[in-house]
């Protein structure tokens, strides 16, 4: 079977509103086993709203639509669908009463405008929505489903998750699909594929399909297969199989699968060694001590971070020499030794991590270039240096130098290489 998703709203076409709710309808459809067709955004009028939807039954058996459900005049979705579908609005006494529940416990008045919000199509299946006061629709036609549901993403993801998405599976007839995503750093994507080629070979010829998903410093590896009725636990071991030859296979570069951060693998590890981290940030920022920070528990482990961006601060903060800096220049492996070294020894942390580099767009010269980043890693024994060669984007750079300062540290107490 095939779906289709209709998104309305004019803010949508201009830009002014960014469509996140297609990609996860898109991502909860495909784990269903429902193959999305198209994605298709139209303003909000009842001409584009009729045409849209025969355009979309002509070609799929489901329609997901979001928007144009609120509760002002320029929401027309409502009546469109109910004139579209041969049936008339009516009051629903159970949907106001929830509605009116729902004010009350804001402490606010309910208007007669939102009193239309329980108005509802007479003939459709009302999917009732907890987080908010537009009600999603399920229609029927000729063996084929339109599912309305309001453009407000949270609750969206609510009546799909409390109803549509069991919905859509019993009324049609839908495979499972079982994913497994490794996430690795420190690789690129053509690298990663030369080096894993046999094992990609064997599992595609396995009935287990890959897909690469690069993003600025990571690649995920997505294992997917389709399971039936009664032989879901196969497929999972099957799937779980080759997992375990991967981590064989590139254990230098995993640093968790599924939703997994290098920032999660960081705290797992030092808090179950007992150690303490630091940070000395100039390129970065403060994206190191963010990343690290936005994980829950990060204090038992991470004791603060310095953005010493200027060379006075680097020199008042982190006691780096100025000689250092005259000699060698802010961004260079002295100086990010320095650094490194003066956060550990400012905050008494076990470990700390350092950066410094020319981020771009513009300071690079021909010694060093945009994109070029030094990291460092101080530690109880030694400290380390390397020398990043990255690209003239600002943004990618800066991200790419938080991932691979945040992963080389883990690489390098896993492998021993302090003790």
């Amino acid at each position: 079977m095939k779906a289709e998703i209709i998104t309305i709203g004019d803010e949508i076409l201009i830009g002014q509103t960014i469509d996140t709710n297609s990609a996860w309808l898109g991502e909860q459809l495909h784990l269903i086993g429902v193959k999305l067709n198209r994605i298709v955004t139209i303003s909000d009028t009842p001409e584009a709203i009729l045409e849209s939807i025969d355009d979309s039954f002509n070609q799929a058996d489901l329609i997901l639509m979001t928007g144009g459900l609120g509760p002002t005049q320029d929401d027309v979705t409502k009546e469109t669908l109910a004139g579209y579908f041969g049936t008339t609005l009516e009051r629903n006494q159970d949907v106001l009463d929830s509605i009116d529940s729902y004010f009350a416990s804001k402490g606010l008045q309910m208007l007669e405008s939102n009193q239309k919000q329980a108005d509802l199509p007479r003939d459709a299946k009302i999917l009732r929505n907890t987080r908010g006061t537009a009600m999603g629709m399920w229609f029927e036609k000729n063996g084929k489903v339109l599912i309305s549901m309001p453009g407000v993403p949270y609750e969206m993801k609510g009546i799909m998750r409390d109803h549509g998405l069991s919905m859509i599976q019993d009324f049609f007839p839908t495979k499972t699909i079982l994913h497994h995503t490794i996430q690795t750093q420190g690789v690129g994507e053509s690298f990663l594929a030369e080096k894993i080629s046999d094992w990609e070979t064997a599992l595609r010829n396995d009935g287990v399909a890959l897909a690469y998903l690069p993003s600025p410093g990571l690649v995920k590896l997505r294992l997917s297969a389709y399971a039936e009725k009664g032989n879901k636990e196969m497929v999972a071991d099957k799937i779980a199989h080759y997992i375990s030859e991967l981590y064989r296979r590139i254990p230098e570069y995993i640093f968790g699968s599924e939703k997994d951060t290098v920032a999660k693998a960081i705290q797992d590890l030092f808090q179950s060694r007992g150690f303490t981290l630091a940070a000395a940030e100039s390129c970065t920022g403060g994206l190191i001590a963010h990343e690290i920070t936005s994980i829950p528990g990060s204090s038992a482990h991470f004791l603060g971070s310095m953005v010493t961006y200027s060379n006075k601060a680097k020199m008042a903060v982190l006691d780096v020499k100025e000689e250092t800096i005259k000699k060698h220049g802010a961004v260079s492996e002295e100086v990010v030794r320095e650094m490194a070294e003066g956060a550990r020894h400012k905050l008494g942390s076990d470990f700390a991590i350092a950066t410094s580099g020319v981020a771009g767009p513009d300071g690079g010269s021909e010694e060093k270039p945009v994109g070029t980043v030094w990291v460092s890693i101080a530690g109880p024994k030694k400290t380390l240096a390397k020398r990043l060669n990255l690209g003239k984007s600002r943004e990618r750079n800066i991200r790419i130098s938080m991932l691979t300062a945040l992963n080389w540290l883990r690489q390098e107490i896993i492998s021993g290489s302090f003790d």
